[in-house]
């Protein structure tokens, strides 16, 4: 007899053919947003600066990142992008239930991305956090990997002008987090609504047939 988490597993996954784009600038705090609105649901993360700190730490590098390690750190991050890519392609492959980390300035690229996962049958969705400049200036100067000062300015502006667009583009499966001082009530709610998307029936036709097509091999073993 197979055991519930066994039954869980592939196409009886809640979560599968779900993604969940989570938008930010540095120091909006997402590392904890993502904790609290989505820890226990089971999804895959795919966040290169994680593999990146790790590369950084294991090449001796300094996380405040000083322009005289410009070279080896690019060589890093470039590494990451590609451990990143690799996970991805994996994950799509058993349509896995997404979250990708990102920061929102490029509305193009994540409206691309979605169009993309809708292509493979995927429900998308996104995650705004959302705090003031101020906020995001000091949790920056908190933060192990700081970001130069100039440039956090330059994402929050990049990433404010963006929430309308995405607002527009996920419609329905838009939420946006006020995260300037963590309040655990809304992130609770944030959660249930989290949870209620990424579990809810799949709403995508390519994502309802390849269900079937899945259904269908595994009758025929």
């Amino acid at each position: 007899m197979k055991t519930f988490n066994e039954l869980q597993e592939g196409v009886y996954d809640p979560n599968i053919l779900k993604a969940f784009f989570l938008a930010g600038g540095p120091g909006s705090g997402k590392s904890y947003v993502v904790k609290r609105t989505t820890g226990g649901l089971g999804m895959k993360i795919l966040n290169s600066d994680d593999h990146f700190e790790r590369l950084l730490k294991d090449a001796g590098l300094d996380a405040k990142m000083p322009p005289e390690q410009d070279e080896p750190r690019d060589v890093a991050r470039d590494r990451a992008k590609e451990i990143t890519a690799k996970q991805k392609k994996n994950y799509l492959f058993g349509r896995l239930g997404l979250i990708i980390d990102g920061t929102g300035k490029d509305f193009d690229k994540i409206a691309y991305q979605a169009r993309e996962l809708e292509g493979l049958g995927y429900d998308t969705h996104m995650i705004f956090v959302n705090t003031s400049l101020d906020v995001a200036l000091e949790r920056n100067k908190k933060r192990d990997r700081t970001v130069p000062e100039p440039l956090v300015v330059k994402l929050w502006n990049a990433v404010q002008r963006n929430i309308g667009k995405f607002s527009n583009f996920f419609k329905g499966n838009f939420i946006i987090i006020d995260n300037n001082d963590k309040d655990e009530d809304v992130m609770q709610q944030v959660f249930k609504r989290v949870r209620a998307l990424a579990t809810r029936k799949v709403k995508n036709r390519r994502g309802l047939q390849w269900i079937r097509g899945e259904l269908e091999k595994k009758k025929r073993k």
